[in-house]
């Protein structure tokens, strides 16, 4: 297999989109999520559209030590991932002291302890070839507490500050990080993390769109890509002058629910 990308959470979303960007390239996959059926269903649709090799790997990466079964899969197949696309994430909206402890501790599990095992296990390969991009699907969520999720935007902003730290020690070793950070995006995230009637929803972008911008940063290698001219403006330049109290009031009218 060549020029060969590993996706999480790629049954869907902006980790489908992310997966037919990069077959389209030419480039075989390794695809990761809970369902057997879809995965199997995108390998033959992207095997067949564009004569590419794909590898199926079911697992939830919200259980411990999931990352790890993965990486032995692909490495007693003798796979060399070039390129590790981070995507597989969850949210949930509520209080966080009334939304029950287990949701939240598989939400850090999926969005940050996964992520950096996946990480850690194939930068090593990365770093002794020479090569190697790493895409973390990550939210403009990162950059701002978000009262009504709490620990889905400190989940992010984990993953925005790990991508440039790992970005900044991997600087000479023919490895790159990038951050992808969009606002609002139409997927099934938003049922799924009970997102509906949720003001800022309204103005989500395609996962295609987001998909296509972030893979042209990551060929790049830029650090962090926010899709939205506007949201990059807002988050660099207004944003970080804001009194703390109006920050956190602004963040949590925007996570509130119409009606």
């Amino acid at each position: 297999m060549s020029n060969l990308a590993l996706v999480t959470g790629a049954s869907s979303g902006i980790g489908e989109a992310l997966a037919r960007v990069h077959a389209a390239g030419g480039g075989d996959l390794v695809l990761v999520a809970r369902s057997a059926e879809r995965l199997q269903q995108l390998k033959a649709e992207l095997e067949a559209a564009h004569a590419v090799q794909v590898m199926v790997i079911c697992e939830d990466l919200a259980v411990a030590g999931a990352a790890s079964r993965i990486f032995q899969q692909t490495e007693a197949a003798g796979l060399k991932i070039e390129v590790l696309i981070n995507n597989a994430g969850v949210g949930g909206h509520g209080k966080f002291h009334e939304r029950g402890l287990e949701a939240d501790q598989q939400m850090m599990q999926l969005n940050m302890v996964a992520l950096a095992e996946l990480s850690y296990y194939y930068l090593q390969g990365m770093v002794a070839r020479g090569a190697g991009r790493i895409l973390n699907v990550s939210s403009t969520a990162g950059f701002l507490p978000g009262p009504l999720q709490a620990v889905y935007y400190a989940s992010k902003a984990f993953v925005n500050s790990f991508s440039q730290a790992l970005a900044n020690e991997l600087r000479g070793t023919g490895v790159t990080v990038t951050a992808l950070c969009p606002g609002p995006v139409a997927t099934g995230f938003k049922a799924a993390a009970d997102l509906e009637g949720v003001r800022m929803m309204d103005t989500a972008v395609s996962a295609t769109s987001v998909a296509e911008f972030g893979y042209r940063a990551m060929q790049r290698g830029e650090l962090v890509a926010i899709n939205q001219p506007g949201l990059r403006f807002l988050l660099r330049w207004i944003m970080p002058l804001l009194p703390r109290g109006l920050l956190l009031k602004s963040s949590r009218r925007a996570m509130e629910k119409s009606g």
